[in-house]
């Protein structure tokens, strides 16, 4: 009976040794698995990307796209400065409503929202921007007037395009700037001084109308004004290159690229004013830097 009694001891010990390894494995099979998945939930989304061609005087990429954060690669396929304004149409509005609206010398309604886009870039370049896109209804247009002070849009440079609703998961991450620009009514403020090589700007619009950031790289021994000069009235070869920027919006932050070399730029806003019409620039909204 005592042996029967030891055996039935030592079975019973071992069956709970055996057990206790089997739920420790588990125990840790089950940790690695919710440490892997918590890894998997916290790597960042990328935002979506989508290419735009652009050409004397149209468009060229998707005519729908999905909701959320967007990078927007503009390649200028034209013989001159083009760019991307993405316009949100509300209450129901029409791309013929935009055109009708931008028809008459007053400024834009309330119903079309400047969400911005990749600014101008030379001939053969590309300017990437990144953008927070809602559903809805857009127009995707080319406000440059350069040469001649006929917008290209007028030209036929716009483009119905469908924002729709984003897929279940995560939001996209924002980028990661290094620099940001604040703009008000009427100026531009850096973060820190501008130093060479790539860029991350984030920029944030704190006024109550739309703004934009127009770079520019000044050729040696340029000023702003003669640029500003030279867009109002060609003549000889540019005393500047477009090298990007975010094109009009409201609120933000909004974000574009850029690769600085050593130089003198200047950031210019092109936008009409709310209440007078005339270009922001007109009312000192530049900005001459220099990087060594």
């Amino acid at each position: 009976m005592r042996n029967q009694v030891l055996l039935i001891g030592a079975i019973t010990l071992c069956l709970g040794a055996c057990t206790g390894a089997k739920a420790s494995s588990v125990a840790k099979t089950d940790s690695t698995a919710q440490s892997a998945s918590a890894s998997t939930a916290a790597a960042p989304v990328a935002p979506n990307v989508i290419t735009v061609h652009a050409k004397d005087f149209s468009f060229a990429t998707p005519t729908q796209i999905p909701a959320g954060l967007t990078t927007i690669n503009m390649i200028n396929d034209g013989p001159g400065l083009h760019h991307v304004e993405m316009i949100r149409l509300d209450s129901g509005k029409t791309i013929t409503d935009l055109e009708k609206a931008f028809a008459l010398p007053a400024s834009p309604p309330a119903w079309a929202v400047f969400t911005g886009g990749p600014n101008a870039v030379d001939p053969g370049k590309t300017s990437s921007a990144t953008i927070d896109l809602l559903p809805g209804n857009y127009v995707m247009i080319c406000l440059v007037d350069f040469p001649g002070g006929v917008p290209h849009f007028a030209k036929g440079m716009l483009m119905p395009v469908t924002v729709t609703a984003a897929t279940a998961g995560p939001p996209a991450a924002a980028p990661t700037p290094d620099e940001t620009i604040t703009l008000t009514n009427y100026a531009f403020a850096l973060s820190a001084p501008l130093t060479a090589g790539p860029h991350v700007f984030e920029v944030k619009n704190t006024a109550d109308q739309p703004h934009e950031v127009a770079m520019i790289k000044l050729a040696p021994g340029k000023t702003a004004e003669q640029f500003l000069a030279f867009m109002a009235k060609p003549a000889g070869p540019p005393p500047a290159s477009a090298v990007g920027g975010i094109t009009p919006f409201t609120g933000g932050p909004t974000y574009f690229t850029a690769d600085i070399t050593p130089g003198n730029y200047a950031l210019i806003c092109f936008v009409p004013d709310a209440k007078d019409g005339k270009p922001h620039f007109m009312h000192g909204m530049t900005k001459t830097i220099t990087v060594m």
